[in-house]
């Protein structure tokens, strides 16, 4: 299989900042329940082209450690997704490509749907949002450091987004999540995280 996807991504989970599941250590709110957004802005599936499409997913963790494993996955597509893009999307989000949305695959056990869905997302300022229409989203603001610059968080051991200079750190305001039998509603001051991915084979 011949693919690539790059773009922009950012979550949003239930730990505090900053959240030691960058370090491998267990969630520090039980096992991590998390909101994820990958915004393409290039990529392909062998023929088929992928620019432009949104795809989000909602993670819970089946043990205190992420890296264990054992997780529980509700995958969304944009839905200005045709067939074939949707198709593609599910080979590769499911692993079927490998690389390094094979490794984030194989922390799955339970797929419990995957369905397509208006997503709305901006998440390259210092406030960010997403939106799944009917399901929930976030929204969250970028931690200054003591320079006024974002807070980033580099090389750690858990790369969502290996290669791509790390991730700002943000902080909550809001997020909520309500689908396929899974609610979940955090207060604010939780921790998030962005930047950009490049995945490939």
């Amino acid at each position: 299989m011949d693919w690539s996807v790059k773009g922009d991504y950012a979550e949003n989970c239930n730990c505090d900042i900053v959240c030691p599941c960058l370090y491998l250590q267990p969630a520090s709110m039980g096992p991590c329940h998390a909101m994820l957004i990958w915004d393409i802005k290039e990529g392909h599936c062998d023929d088929v082209k992928l620019d432009g499409l949104k795809v989000s997913a909602f993670l819970q963790a089946g043990a205190p450690a992420l890296t264990e494993g054992n997780c529980t996955l509700a995958l969304y597509i944009d839905e200005n997704a045709s067939d074939e893009q949707e198709e593609a999307i599910k080979k590769l989000w499911g692993g079927e490509g490998g690389g390094h949305l094979g490794v984030i695959a194989g922390l799955v056990s339970n797929l419990v749907g995957v369905k397509k869905a208006k997503i709305e997302c901006d998440i390259t300022g210092v406030d960010k949002t997403l939106k799944i229409d009917g399901v929930g989203g976030w929204a969250m603001s970028g931690i200054a450091n003591a320079d006024g610059k974002i807070a980033h968080c580099d090389s750690h051991p858990l790369e969502v987004n290996p290669g791509t200079g790390g991730v700002d750190i943000n902080k909550t305001t809001s997020q909520e999540y309500d689908d396929f039998g899974l609610k979940w509603n955090t207060k604010s001051d939780r921790v998030g995280l962005s930047g950009t991915f490049a995945y490939q084979p």
